[in-house]
């Protein structure tokens, strides 16, 4: 085997195994994670949908957590020490982490104010954000509907009116 022909092997072997050990990153349609926390689904989509960790980075993950008994306005508090620690860990092994956008923290730790999120959806009309059925930006199940399982590709969008 060549010098120039093992080199390539080499980095082409580098770049497929960071390509399989990426996971799921924002920026990519499906973003179900490798695994799903129990007490993330428990106690987080007990009151919103259970966002994708990998829709932000760590800090903000952190930076949430931390702030769970004014979590935008509710007392999110997690009483249970295990559960709160599973989920914080599991965030920040599932976070953000694809693009340097992706990694520059989004005012107020919103997904809805992310470089990623603005962009994808910077062709949604203001008035479309504002019906009834939809509410908010922060409620993706309204237009992903499979949004609860981690799902948002294309072929999964319907608007509602």
């Amino acid at each position: 085997m060549n010098g120039p022909f093992r080199r390539a092997l080499f980095l082409t072997l580098g770049l497929l195994v960071s390509c399989i050990s990426m996971g799921a990153q924002a920026g990519e349609k499906n973003l179900r994670p490798a695994t799903i926390s129990n007490a993330y689904q428990t106690e987080c989509a007990a009151c919103h949908l259970a966002y994708p960790p990998a829709m932000l980075p760590a800090q903000s993950w952190t930076l949430i957590m931390k702030g769970l008994d004014k979590h935008y306005g509710a007392n999110a508090s997690i009483d249970d020490v295990q559960d709160f620690k599973e989920i914080a860990d599991w965030l920040q092994d599932h976070a953000g982490t694809y693009k340097k956008p992706a990694l520059l923290l989004p005012p107020d730790n919103r997904i809805s104010k992310t470089y990623w999120f603005v962009k994808e959806h910077r062709k949604i009309d203001t008035q479309v954000w504002l019906r009834e059925s939809i509410q908010s930006p922060s409620n993706c199940a309204a237009c992903h509907t499979k949004a609860d399982q981690f799902d948002y590709r294309e072929r999964n969008i319907r608007i509602p009116n």
